[in-house]
């Protein structure tokens, strides 16, 4: 290859001034790993995972350096059969990921299979004409016999250029997997410094982090009825950063909820995002949490635009 020499121990290089960049999309059926594979991949934290199916909501771009290429991922939502309409712009935000992007993975739970979702999702790659890289996930958990005919199966359907097992969790072969993809980007100028590890506002990541908590805290109390938005975000003279957000739920029983008895698992909920905003951010946070009802949010047009996605007509 024009863009390759060898150094003095005969390994291949990539040619000093010659970069590559590209888009990679990561789709799969809800909770298969893809969060977990993009924040080992990109080496830090920009997108929240929970034990949560559903947990991103938005595309998120993460973007890796592999030598002279830049790798911009784009995590998407799980592809499911949608039911409401916040459902449905989930969908069409991960099919519309995998539009854009110069190769798509499909990342697949090795252990727990969900096989109506993922016909679904193949059907959608034959339907465009796309092919996908296959990334069998959790291999740490699955046996090998049930990984390899896992592997022949998905392959007789003519969707795959390359498979590859891994471990999101362990980062156990991500490594292999993004030298494969950083080869197969295109040749072009980077999109981003090559020290930032996201386009994601910070005042979403934010949020984002907070989201994360209440849905670790809360368990199955409110997996879908609520939203985080950063309404205000100072940069204070002594370095430190006030955020302000407020929590939106859809009734006021959930409200309650929320805050936990005595207002505990709001304060639990804020000590544990401002801890992780401080780390991410790498200064003094001083965070305000607040929770309001807002009726029927999941319909409210502005809302969909506070989170990135466009909003499903009907």
């Amino acid at each position: 290859m024009e863009n390759e020499h060898a150094n003095d121990n005969g390994e291949k290089t990539a040619e000093p001034g010659i970069t590559r960049c590209g888009f990679v999309a990561i789709i799969g059926a809800p909770n298969a790993g893809k969060s977990t594979l993009l924040n080992q991949l990109v080496g830090s934290k920009v997108a929240i995972v929970t034990h949560k199916v559903q947990t991103t909501r938005t595309r998120i771009r993460g973007i890796a350096m592999e030598g002279n290429t830049q790798i911009v991922f784009v995590d998407t939502p799980g592809i499911f059969k949608p039911k409401r309409r916040l459902d449905k712009a989930m969908v069409e935000a991960a099919w519309g990921g995998a539009g854009d992007a110069d190769l798509i993975l499909l990342m697949v739970d090795a252990e727990h299979e969900r096989a109506e979702d993922l016909e679904r999702i193949l059907e959608g790659l034959k339907g465009q004409e796309r092919k996908a890289i296959l990334v069998l996930n959790k291999v740490d958990a699955a046996k090998n016999e049930k990984l390899l005919k896992l592997a022949m199966r998905l392959n007789e359907t003519g969707v795959f250029t390359d498979t590859f097992m891994i471990s999101a969790l362990t980062g156990d072969g991500v490594a292999d997997l993004r030298r494969h993809l950083a080869e197969r980007m295109p040749q072009g100028p980077w999109h981003y410094p090559e020290d930032q590890a996201a386009d994601v506002p910070l005042r979403s990541l934010a949020a984002e982090v907070t989201r994360e908590k209440l849905f670790l805290r809360l368990h199955d109390e409110l997996p879908y009825s609520l939203t985080v938005e950063t309404e205000e975000w100072e940069n204070r003279k002594d370095g430190s950063i006030r955020i302000s957000q407020v929590i939106f739920v859809e009734r006021e029983s959930q409200k309650k909820i929320a805050l936990g008895k005595g207002g505990q698992t709001i304060k639990t909920v804020g000590q544990l995002a401002r801890e992780e905003l401080q780390e991410m951010l790498e200064t003094k946070v001083h965070l305000f949490l607040f929770v309001k009802v807002r009726e029927n949010w999941s319909d409210d047009r502005e809302r969909y635009r506070e989170m990135g996605l466009d909003f499903p007509e009907g």
